[in-house]
């Protein structure tokens, strides 16, 4: 896989059906029986055929990603049909399909059946190996189903087959992180994402924190667990590319996820997805879709795209974009790219804060193949990405 990725837009295609909503999840999930799936899919290639007339970029997509909830909910004969309905509608170019499922649902039968419809990476939602963080997450799955469905998911020849990881629970000890850590590098996947437990608003979770029953980890405990991350997983050969992300080689490299981080367009179809327009000829444009998935389904069959509301993002809105999604991967800012772009000269601006950072060792400067000037974080950078980017100026100039 090249360096740069690819121009080509991505579809996003988000199924919201769970087995059980998980105490921690804010996502747009529900629970369904098989006449509401029929329904949903029936609803999702109308929106396809919706969407397709107002997409505007004549370039083909060469990434498809089913997310969710847990997209292995559909049958294979439902997302043949929505991928039927997007090749009947949408320009496709080859795409590289990504599957996101649950453990249980992992059989021989079903992962043959999934790379039949083409799917070459499919992202296994673990969350852990331990039975007790499993219980704690609200998992239906347990540590040895899931060892299970890596070893069936990578017999069964997929491109890059994906572990996602939670880390950050109450009492969790850096003992118990690394031994879930060597699990996973034991099973030899060729792609890990490690994201750390987070309480939000709303969710299980939420509630329990508001009445004081949970709370996170302190700072300088999460702290420790995400270095220990990323040094465990780069000396074992899974070297990070952004801050939760990690792969065996630039290959395994998620292809649709880094369109998200370079502001390369994408197309997002059922409840919630959110789009992005962005070209040199005019200003990008951001819209998503209705939430709620009563409100979605309501709209489509009207014959309405569900489109719940929308924003025009200036150059100092991209730019302020690009350098927070661009200091969360190893890659970091193209300095000159940025300029060229958004008319931001980072260096400039900020030249002062620039040369602190580099002397914290929080970021280093580099000279790129082209010539070009990278800020490329450091691994200590990466652990606080989000609070640097909000120290920059990005003043555009008079």
């Amino acid at each position: 896989m090249p360096d740069a990725p690819s121009a080509a837009p991505g579809l996003y295609l988000h199924v919201p059906f769970c087995s059980s909503i998980c105490p921690y999840c804010d996502f747009s999930v529900m629970h369904a029986a098989s006449p509401a799936r029929q329904s949903f899919v029936a609803r999702l290639v109308a929106e396809v055929a919706l969407a397709a007339p107002t997409w505007r970029d004549p370039r083909p997509f060469d990434t498809v990603y089913f997310g969710g909830g847990t997209p292995s909910q559909l049958h294979p004969e439902e997302l043949a049909r929505v991928l039927d309905a997007c090749r009947t509608h949408l320009a496709f170019d080859s795409p590289w399909i990504f599957l996101e499922a649950n453990p249980e649902d992992v059989t021989a039968e079903a992962c043959a059946a999934w790379r039949a419809l083409g799917v070459r990476t499919l992202s296994l939602g673990v969350q852990s190996f331990s039975d007790e963080t499993l219980r704690f997450l609200g998992r239906r799955h347990t540590g040895r189903q899931a060892r299970a469905a890596v070893e069936t998911a990578l017999a069964a020849g997929f491109d890059t087959v994906s572990i996602d990881l939670i880390f950050g629970r109450r009492g969790q000890t850096t003992e118990d992180w690394q031994s879930e850590l060597s699990t996973a590098v034991s099973l030899e996947p060729q792609h890990l994402s490690c994201y750390q437990l987070t309480i939000h608003e709303g969710t299980r979770f939420g509630v329990e924190a508001k009445h004081g029953r949970l709370t996170e980890l302190p700072e300088d405990e999460q702290a420790m667990l995400f270095e220990v991350t990323h040094r465990f997983l780069a000396d074992a050969g899974w070297p990070a590319y952004e801050v939760s992300n990690f792969a065996r080689g630039p290959e395994h490299q998620s292809r649709h996820n880094r369109k998200y981080w370079d502001h390369t367009p994408y197309l997002g179809l059922g409840p919630s997805a959110h789009s992005l327009a962005a070209d040199a000829s005019a200003p990008a444009r951001r819209w998503w879709n209705a939430r709620g998935t009563p409100q979605w389904e309501k709209k489509v069959a009207a014959g309405e795209r569900p489109i719940e509301g929308q924003e025009i993002l200036g150059p100092g809105e991209m730019a302020a974009e690009a350098l927070l999604l661009g200091l969360r991967t190893t890659a970091g800012i193209d300095l000159d790219t940025l300029r060229e772009r958004y008319g931001i000269d980072l260096l400039a601006a900020n030249d002062t804060l620039v040369a602190r950072l580099v002397d914290e060792g929080r970021f280093v400067l580099r000279a790129g193949q082209d010539g070009g000037r990278w800020l490329v974080p450091t691994p200590s950078g990466l652990a606080v990405a989000d609070g640097l980017a909000a120290a920059f100026d990005l003043t555009l100039p008079n």
